[in-house]
């Protein structure tokens, strides 16, 4: 069985692909994994962000009324 792959709900055989083709749905999934990591960092960082907010709240000098 020949792989497939998936685009705009159309199923294509790989090998039916030009190299062309290919070379850009290679491109395609670098990006795709690249949004993927950097939105995972993104997370992580806005997790970080978050604690030293946080911390830097409980800091600061309570004011007097």
């Amino acid at each position: 069985m020949a792989e497939k792959v998936t685009i705009d709900g159309k199923d294509y055989a790989l090998e039916n692909l030009s190299d062309k083709a290919k070379q850009d749905l290679a491109s395609l999934n670098l990006v795709d994994q690249k949004i993927n990591e950097n939105k995972q960092e993104l997370a992580i960082l806005q997790t970080a962000r978050n604690a030293y907010a946080r911390s830097l709240s409980e800091q600061l000098p309570v004011e007097k009324q």
